[in-house]
């Protein structure tokens, strides 16, 4: 099947391979649009992370941690620090003037250090029942922890969990949207949570959901602000902080009213509203976090607090984030710590500094991909592959910079990667399915074409099969004709070793044939003692006419070297092969050039009277001597390139057009020498003689002309013999010099 004039496969495996991108990307198969999308947007913040924000100045409060480092641990302990420390240092940020502790570790286990863990280790029996009762009513670092918490703004978290595994926490504050219809809908639902022992969740100022969202990579890009337990929403660790910071009961966040793409969607998030506007968020509630580089502030040492070593100033109206120990989370700008992830994700949120990757945006490039990839096979199917490529290379090029300029100017986040990357194997399949249409065509004009078309014609016309028109076009060709010269008598010679002819008509037609198809001829007729070929069909060819002569004129150097092996060798009786004598006939003219398939073959050749014509020269320059003779139309196209002498006015019958012949005899050298231009001198005078029937003059310059160097006897004596034709059989005075009765 075709589609405008093209195969069917060249439209359809593009367009099926545009369409399993767009499938891919759309449906995030085996995640693959995700790990493009990190690779390209990781690479955006390793070259430009984000610049120091004063957090401060925006919203009142600076974002830092605190760190369990070795000094820390070898101070306090290795980690889980006991509780007791924990309160110890809850009790010196507020003295330090820090607005708020964001503890992101589970707090589910009583500390092990806690009098009433030793209870049970007390022997049974009256006699210690006292000592039990004392240690139960000893104060607990779990209490403690728990009074300090309500002192001072702390918030603790839970654990979400597929399985009922703990206690169910016990929320302070509700999550609220703004619009009509429920946003959390996208958002992770799970089953059961693990909260945080009941004193200190209770006393906590906020309660969050410890839950981090990774990606199938494994890499952490985005912070959660919401997740449903049971189908409930209830806020993350870091959207508790948030609402504490505000100081609300409830933290609202922006419903999208399921407004986004071409045919809408289910609700989602659009932003978490808070007291300097809206900060945008994913569907699903997660925030996408432009994280620092490695010169942002570092985080300060737990040690150092205790000890009162941090200066008041840094505290000061701080929110800090406190977590375990350890680089454990993988990240676009590398390892980082729990803690130093909560504190990116809230400086991003109070100084309004998220990276922002719009809801839309999923549609909008597969949109681009469609676009463009369509673009991309109609570029290829009306103008070819290297357009088409140059066209892939701009749009892919123009992507990625579009999608760098938006992270570094706006911080907004658009994958160029996926689609260009789609873009690129619609290119690759357009470009497979092309290089397998030429190797198809170019095996099959090879089968049809190899002993007859010059090697590159056949690779251009696999390229571009429309240039072979079957169908018939006239064109003005040149027409060679190659015959070997007493054809009849050769063969009769080797009549008792028909295998010696075989092998020496094939020593002496193949390199010839070799030498027409090297200089672009077509062969087109092959006969026993020759064969023909065209120029100018059917790749034009505006010098063909001189192509055809240097053809002529290379056939003649290759028969001398044929001969030159030939004489060496012998015939089953011992005689040596003589030398093969070739004639060739050359003529220009008006030719119908096309062809036709069947039976899985394809035949191409061209139709007209420069063929006829050529091959009666080819017949007639035996007579000459020269071997390459030419008609005049041929002559007149190749004269700049070769010297032509004139040999004969001749017509085959009394009712046929009449032909000038002309030996070709060499370069523009040789038409500039001397010698040669004395005989074209000679032959003009001899030529003028017969016209006007001076037949003793004719006679006198003919045999003057003979001396010369250069000179034919065999066409002296030709026309010698015809100019004592005319004396014995008058032409008459209305004769127009034309010989037509053929003297053999």
């Amino acid at each position: 099947m075709h589609r405008q004039g093209r195969p069917l496969a060249i439209w359809a495996l593009p367009s099926l391979m545009l369409a399993a991108a767009l499938f891919v990307l759309g449906a995030d198969t085996a995640t693959m649009a995700t790990a493009l999308r990190g690779l390209l947007f990781d690479s955006y913040q390793r070259v430009q992370p984000r610049a120091p924000h004063d957090a401060v100045a925006r919203s009142g409060f600076s974002v830092v941690t605190l760190e369990a480092d070795a000094r820390s641990q070898a101070r306090f302990g290795p980690w889980p620090w006991p509780h007791a420390v924990l309160t110890k240092l809850l009790g010196a940020m507020k003295t330090q003037g820090a607005a708020m502790a964001v503890l992101a570790f589970p707090l589910d286990m009583p500390d092990a250090a806690s009098p009433k863990s030793l209870v049970p280790l007390v022997p049974p029996g009256a006699a210690n029942d006292s000592l039990r009762a004392a240690l139960a009513q000893l104060p607990s670092p779990d209490d403690a922890l728990a009074n300090a918490a309500a002192q001072f703004a702390t918030i603790t978290g839970f654990a979400l969990v597929g399985q009922p595994d703990g206690r169910s926490p016990a929320l302070h504050a509700t999550l609220r949207f703004l619009g009509s219809r429920n946003p959390f809908g996208h958002a992770p639902d799970f089953k059961a949570a693990a909260g945080a022992l009941a004193g200190i969740e209770r006393r906590s100022q906020g309660v969050g959901a410890l839950n981090l969202a990774f990606d199938a990579d494994g890499t952490m890009r985005r912070m959660p602000l919401v997740f449903q337990l049971n189908g409930v929403a209830v806020p993350s660790l870091a959207a508790e902080a948030i609402r504490v910071a505000q100081n609300k009961t409830y933290l609202s966040l922006r419903s999208d009213e399921g407004d986004i793409g071409l045919f809408g969607t289910r609700a989602g998030i659009a932003a978490v509203a808070t007291p300097n506007g809206d900060v945008p968020t994913a569907p699903d509630g997660t925030l996408w976090i432009a994280f620092s580089g490695p010169s942002a502030q570092p985080g300060l040492s737990a040690a150092n607090l205790e000890d009162g070593s941090i200066p008041r100033a840094r505290l000061a109206h701080a929110i800090v984030v406190l977590g375990p120990p350890g680089a454990a989370i993988a990240t676009p700008v590398g390892p980082r710590s729990v803690a130093s992830v909560y504190a990116e994700a809230l400086e991003n949120i109070l100084a309004d500094a998220p990276l922002r990757r719009p809801a839309s945006a999923i549609q909008a490039e597969l949109i681009c991909l469609a676009i463009f990839g369509l673009a991309v096979i109609v570029i290829f199917v009306r103008f070819g592959l290297l357009w088409s490529g140059l066209f892939t290379g701009v749009s892919v090029a123009g992507a990625l910079f579009v999608s760098w300029r938006l992270y570094a100017t706006e911080h907004v986040l658009l994958d160029a990667l996926g689609p260009g990357i789609g873009l690129i194997l619609t290119f690759a399949m357009a470009a497979a399915v092309r290089a397998i249409s030429v190797a198809v065509s170019r095996a099959r004009v090879r089968s049809a074409f190899a002993e007859s078309l010059p090697p590159a014609v056949i690779e251009q016309i696999a390229r571009r099969p429309e240039l072979l028109k079957l169908e018939g076009v006239s064109r003005t060709v040149t027409y060679l004709r190659c015959g070997v010269r007493e054809f009849s008598g050769l063969a009769a010679s080797f009549k008792d070793d028909p295998a010696a002819f075989t092998r020496l008509m094939r020593r002496v037609l193949v390199p010839l044939m070799d030498v027409a198809l090297a200089r672009g001829g077509t062969i087109d007729r092959l006969t026993a003692d020759g064969f023909s070929a065209f120029w100018n069909a059917p790749l034009d060819d505006p010098e063909h006419a001189i192509h055809a002569c240097e053809a002529a004129n290379a056939m003649m150097e290759a028969i001398a070297r044929s001969n030159e092996v030939i004489t060496r060798e012998r015939r089953n009786d011992g005689v040596a092969f003589a030398p093969v004598e070739i004639g060739i006939g050359l003529s220009t003219g008006q030719a119908i050039a096309g062809g036709f398939n069947a039976h899985g073959r394809t035949a191409y050749s061209v139709t007209g009277d420069c063929a006829v014509e050529a091959e009666r020269i080819q017949e007639l320059s035996a007579q000459y001597g020269p071997a390459v003779v030419v008609a005049e139309d041929t002559r007149k196209a190749a004269e700049r390139g070769f010297a032509f002498l004139e040999v004969d006015y001749i017509a085959a019958g009394a009712h046929d057009t009449p032909m000038k012949l002309y030996a070709m005899l060499g370069s523009p050298v040789m038409r500039a020498s001397p010698k040669f231009r004395a005989l074209l001198t000679f032959h003009d005078h001899i030529f003028q003689s017969v016209r006007t029937q001076q037949w003793d003059k004719a006679r006198e310059l003919i045999e003057q002309c003979r001396k010369l160097s250069g000179a034919s006897q065999k066409l002296y004596d030709l026309h010698l013999a015809r100019v004592a034709y005319y004396q014995d059989n008058a032409p008459g005075e209305s004769w127009d010099g034309v010989f037509r009765p053929i003297l053999k």
